[in-house]
């Protein structure tokens, strides 16, 4: 696999964690009918999009390197996209919204390396490398887009999820996979779709990241820039969707000022949105984000972020105010007066300073969990953290001395100190004990035959998020998708289909002059009739060389197909402007 991301350093930066996501591309799995898709909505999204796109979208697909007429290379893309600070890198379909955030926060575009089916041309809720590729991957050209982008990922990978955020996620994902899943019967993908709903109606109180992955869907994938009256396109999600596009810009849809409140509005992956929030200006986004940040526990820590890691029935993180960071899943808090007083977390835990596993605090250490005291000393008005070398001396907090500690709201820690560690700026941030009993009114919370006591130190908790302080303290290259994307299998028809696309995408690039076009006309017609777009391949050809008896006829048969299935008329139609309007440009 290394060679798969050599072409950028920053991929090669990437924590291991991380890189277990990345597959390889395996480029010569694209049919000539996935290029021929590809190139359809390149060309329909390229002439939209340079009229309803913002700016940078068209300056975008030239400094990434995304070609109208061929499905991107990950190598091709990550030598150019270095050229401006990032990288991507091919995943299987959707991966856990954390990680997703995490790879941004690194500068790393994630692109499912998938293409959709002809038949879900126009939209797809698996993510695919039209989405990606095509959509997310110009406006990052932007450079104050790109920072936002960036922040984003740096915010949202510590956003706090529920257990409830991890069924969703893996009800959403069955559902892309089998929707965009060849031969799905209609009943399976509507039971699908039911479990989505069901679950989604029973979400309560919406977690941090539910939050936060509605900001990303209301700006990154369905976002629109400028005036209510006048918007425009920048959202990866429209601009992919030849048909959202167009629709999104009429009167059906509502336009609202992009807000805070857009954290609170849910989205259907499997509909087209009803309602589309507005910037005026893509550094608006970044002063919406940080707002967001100021409610999350990240930056809040107290009772609510304990609470929260608890709920999450997760690996997370809480940080004391001395910057000590206790890395664990969290099972309970004790609290007094609306603050916590004490918090305990269960299995393998680790002590961390500025992310940072502290030496001799890992998970080797802290095996069965890790419960602490928080706050300050009854009765005395200094915080052990601020006490001085004398201070400390004088309440008797000494190396080898035997204590009784008491604090605010009851509980109490009494034994013999060992020893302590200090941070950076003198601060005492961890006191260790032997013979050590820890109490709550009638309740023990360590006993000393349980070995050391290892306390941490701080007043207040300042900071609780998803995910370890610091990563190598923890194993984290667990992950196993519960199904993989379904790949198509192709028969004997199909591989034939597939091969009349390969002549014309030779004939039409010069690679092949020999092939008959009248030939291959004549097979599909007789033996692929419901197949649209090789015929328009074909019009296009006899368009520019003037063949107009040929056009006649192709044009003939593409009028029965609309006939036999009208949901393609439009399609079939739109890709007829498009030869016609290359021959005005022409």
């Amino acid at each position: 696999m290394e060679q798969q991301f050599e072409t950028n350093p920053l991929i090669e930066r990437l924590p291991e964690h991380l890189k277990q996501f990345i597959k390889p591309q395996n480029y010569e799995d694209y049919t000539p009918i996935n290029q021929a898709v590809w190139r359809y909505v390149m060309r329909k999204n390229v002439d939209y999009l340079s009229k309803m796109a913002h700016e940078s979208y068209s300056a975008g697909l030239k400094k990434t390197g995304i070609s109208i007429d061929h499905i991107p290379s990950m190598y091709g893309m990550n030598r150019i996209l270095k050229e401006i600070g990032w990288a991507a890198v091919a995943v299987d379909g959707f991966i856990p919204p954390n990680a997703f955030m995490e790879f941004q926060a690194y500068n790393v575009l994630v692109i499912a390396s998938d293409i959709r089916q002809l038949e879900n041309i126009e939209y797809t809720p698996a993510p695919d490398i039209i989405h990606e590729g095509a959509g997310h991957a110009p406006i990052i050209a932007n450079p104050e887009y790109a920072e936002y982008l960036r922040r984003f990922g740096e915010i949202g990978c510590k956003a706090i999820s529920s257990a409830h955020d991890y069924e969703i996620y893996e009800a959403i994902r069955h559902l892309s996979i089998i929707k965009e899943a060849e031969g799905t019967p209609l009943a399976e993908i509507e039971a699908a779709e039911k479990r989505v709903d069901e679950l989604q109606q029973q979400a309560g109180e919406p977690s941090e990241m539910a939050l936060i992955r509605n900001l990303h869907w209301w700006t990154v994938e369905y976002g629109l820039i400028g005036s209510l009256d006048n918007p425009r396109i920048y959202g990866a999600g429209l601009l992919s969707s030849i048909g959202e596009s167009a629709w999104c810009m009429t009167d059906k849809v509502k336009k609202l000022p992009y807000t805070i409140e857009a954290a609170y509005q849910d989205f259907d992956i499997t509909k087209p949105q009803p309602q589309l929030f507005v910037t005026p200006d893509f550094a608006h986004l970044s002063l919406v984000l940080e707002e967001f940040a100021n409610k999350m526990a990240l930056r809040k820590g107290g009772l609510e972020g304990l609470n929260k890691l608890i709920h999450s029935n997760a690996l997370g993180t809480l940080e004391l105010s001395t910057g000590l960071q206790v890395s664990g899943v969290f099972t309970r808090a004790i609290q007094h007066e609306g603050k916590p007083i004490y918090f305990q977390t269960e299995g393998k835990t680790a002590l961390a300073h500025r992310e940072k596993e502290l030496v001799g605090h890992g998970i080797l250490n802290h095996p069965d969990g890790f419960g602490s005291p928080v706050g300050k000393l009854k009765g005395i008005n200094l915080a052990i953290e601020d006490m001085s070398p004398r201070d400390l001396k004088a309440y008797n907090i000494y190396e080898g001395e035997s204590i009784r500690l008491e604090f605010e709201g009851g509980i109490t820690v009494e034994g013999k100190i060992i020893t302590g560690k200090r941070n950076l700026q003198g601060k005492i941030i961890l006191i260790s004990f032997e013979d050590c009993t820890v109490t709550y009114q009638d309740e023990v919370l360590f006993h000393p035959e349980w070995g050391i006591y290892d306390m941490a130190v701080g007043k207040e908790v300042i900071s609780a998020f998803s995910g370890p302080a610091d990563v190598n303290s923890f194993d984290l290259i667990t992950h196993t998708p519960s199904e993989e994307t379904i790949k198509q299998k192709r028969s004997d028809a199909t591989l034939r289909l597939e091969q009349l696309y390969q002549q014309i995408r030779e004939y039409r690039e010069g690679t092949n002059r020999t092939i008959s076009r009248h030939k291959v006309f004549d097979e599909v017609r007789d033996h692929y009739p419901k197949d649209w777009l090789l015929p328009v391949e074909l019009y296009e050809l006899a368009v520019k060389q003037g063949d107009q008896d040929f056009a006649e006829e192709i044009l003939a048969h593409l009028e029965s197909i609309k006939l036999e299935k009208p949901e393609v008329g439009h399609l079939i139609d739109d890709g007829i402007a498009l030869v016609k309007l290359s021959e005005v440009d022409s």
